[in-house]
């Protein structure tokens, strides 16, 4: 058989006779510490700075693992701003990532809001100007008839999660051009802080098609390309050209397609699932994810989700994965599709979906409403607007995708009382400043009956003597164990089931929790294992597993085996090659 290659250019992972990991690298002295994946600053033992012709080069006394977490986190404490401990943790990322890895392990829920959103919201927005350091892979427009050439640059060979972003979409603050590269960086940090996926198998990637924005083509510091975007033909031709690209280099990898405008994103999603491995997680794990918290709010109510009537207002990638998702859950509780549907509503700029509105997308078709759905309805305008909807349709959950903050008034909020004591309302908009109401205002205009979570972390409400919980409905919840439940599976394609187990299990793994909708942040590491273990059995039972060796295995042995293969943030004896 032929030898397999090394896992880097610079280093190779290898068992001694004993079976003990280590590391045999091809790189010393400077280069060696200049590499984020090997270097330990200041732990290499006195063995391995002779050896690799360290001495001289780094302080004499040799740290220990716990000395270099104490003084890491010492330092970070000392940033003043949330942006400014999310640039110290990216340049330590940069410079030793399993030291990284180790403190994000420790702070998981201290640091998940600076890594990712809201934070990350404004490192997008500063990218141009803060870049400090090359971290991932870059096609643009002006080197797409080359990409084949320009992935053999990169220096890891067996890449398994791939995040991609054409940054059409960030978050609530829509196109950002080049900086949309520290959504794919940080989504990554997640995969392997929480799904355990080993850095040296994630690649983050930036499509550089362009931007609209034309403060950033006329600033000489940013760093894209500066013309419009790409569309139609020459567009798809870009996106063709990358697909086949990474299927050749890195044939065992998963795309993860991130942030791309509402037409675009399900039709890329459509147009490449099968062709690759891969899933959208503004689509579909944020599907899952509120999916999963809805079931949690229906199980809190002592109801059930086929109970509830929705309105979901924002009809983008986001807002329509959702409702997809929904409609799913109510079908699996034995609504037909017909049934399901008529509990979805789908509120957008111009008010309900309905027939005859402008510029209305194949995705929207499946939710618009027939004007004799609404002839009995009291309303003024041409459309019912999102508190018609509330009122005639007897609302029972509200959830907002729309980046417009304050969206929620108090009057809708309250006309839900009309029909549940106990009305579930998600803000789910990121970031905080987008964010649709706040959750103080929700728990205060409903006296306490409001069963909240909101996209971007809030503290808990403590009104009338009672503290009433906010969960944060965050897609890492979904995405990092289904990334890695794939990955393990070796899964030739992403199904919807897979996507719906990983929202099943994390509504199960919620229930633990009482009166919360999602868990807390510091069980997430716990949470992806388990939803990872449930979607590669789903890949086994939907026919898409390629992972040959896991086939036939009970999901005790299976489980077994993903916590094995999990990353785990450790230094590894290091070797010259």
């Amino acid at each position: 058989m032929p030898k397999s290659p090394p896992v880097s250019r610079y280093y190779d992972v290898k068992r001694d006779p004993d079976g003990q990991r280590y590391i045999e690298v091809q790189v010393t002295g400077l280069a060696l510490l200049q590499n984020p994946l090997l270097n330990k600053t200041t732990a290499f033992t006195r063995q391995e700075r002779r050896a690799l012709e360290l001495e001289g080069l780094i302080p004499p006394h040799t740290s220990t693992f716990a000395e270099q977490k104490e003084r890491t986190y010492l330092r970070y404490l000392k940033c003043g701003s949330d942006l400014e401990k999310h640039e110290y943790l990216r340049a330590l990322q940069d410079r030793n990532e399993v030291l990284f890895y180790a403190i994000l392990e420790d702070h998981l829920e201290e640091m998940l809001p600076i890594i990712y959103t809201p934070t990350v919201g404004e490192a997008v927005r500063n990218y141009s100007s803060n870049y400090r350091y090359p971290r991932g892979f870059t096609v643009s427009t002006e080197d797409i008839d080359h990409v084949e050439d320009m992935l053999e640059n990169v220096t890891v060979n067996d890449v398994r999660m791939i995040v991609a972003t054409d940054s059409s979409a960030i978050l609530g603050i829509g196109d950002q051009g080049f900086g949309g590269m520290a959504i794919s960086i940080g989504k990554l940090s997640l995969y392997t802080a929480a799904g355990g996926v080993g850095p040296d198998k994630t690649l983050p990637v930036e499509l550089d098609v362009g931007t609209n924005r034309q403060d950033l083509i006329d600033d000489p510091l940013y760093l894209g390309v500066h013309h419009p975007r790409l569309t139609g033909a020459a567009y798809d031709e870009f996106l063709d050209a990358f697909v086949e690209a990474v299927s050749q280099r890195y044939p065992k990898a998963i795309i993860q397609w991130e942030d791309f405008s509402r037409g675009t994103a399900f039709r890329v999603l459509e147009r490449y699932r099968r062709v690759i491995p891969s899933f959208n997680d503004d689509i579909q794990g944020t599907g899952a994810m509120a999916l999963a918290g809805l079931l949690g709010a229906a199980r809190i109510k002592g109801e059930r989700l086929a109970d509830q009537v929705f309105v979901v207002v924002g009809a983008g990638a986001a807002g329509i994965g959702v409702a997809m998702a929904i409609r799913q859950g109510l079908q699996a509780q034995g609504l037909s599709f017909e049934e399901a549907g008529a509990r979805v509503y789908v509120v957008d700029r111009h008010g309900l979906l309905m027939h005859g509105q402008p510029d209305l997308e194949p995705q929207q078709l499946g939710f618009v409403r027939r004007r004799e759905e609404v002839a009995h309805w009291h309303f003024e305008g041409e459309y019912p607007t999102m508190h018609d909807v509330i009122v005639n349709a007897q609302t029972t959950a509200l959830l907002g995708f729309t980046g417009v903050p304050g969206l929620f008034k108090q009057e809708s909020i309250q006309a839900m009382l009309a029909h549940t004591p106990r009305p579930i309302v998600f803000p789910l908009s990121n970031p905080s400043s987008h964010v649709e109401a706040r959750p103080a205002d929700l728990i205060h205009w409903t006296k306490g009956g409001a069963i909240i979570a909101s996209g971007s972390p809030f503290p808990d409400v403590e009104y009338e003597g009672q503290r009433y919980p906010v969960g944060q409905g965050n897609n890492a919840f979904i995405f990092p164990g289904l990334g890695f439940g794939a990955v393990a599976s070796r899964a030739r394609e992403i199904t919807d089931n897979m996507v719906m187990e990983a929202a099943r299990t994390l509504a199960e793994f919620t229930e633990r929790y009482g009166e919360r909708v999602y868990p807390p942040i510091a069980d997430l590491r716990e949470l992806s294992i388990r939803v990872a273990v449930n979607v590669a059995l789903q890949a086994i039972r939907d026919g898409v597993c390629a992972e040959r060796r896991i086939r036939n295995m009970t999901p005790e042995e299976l489980e077994a085996v993903i916590r094995d293969r999990a990353w785990q943030p450790r230094y590894l004896p290091l070797r010259r090659a």
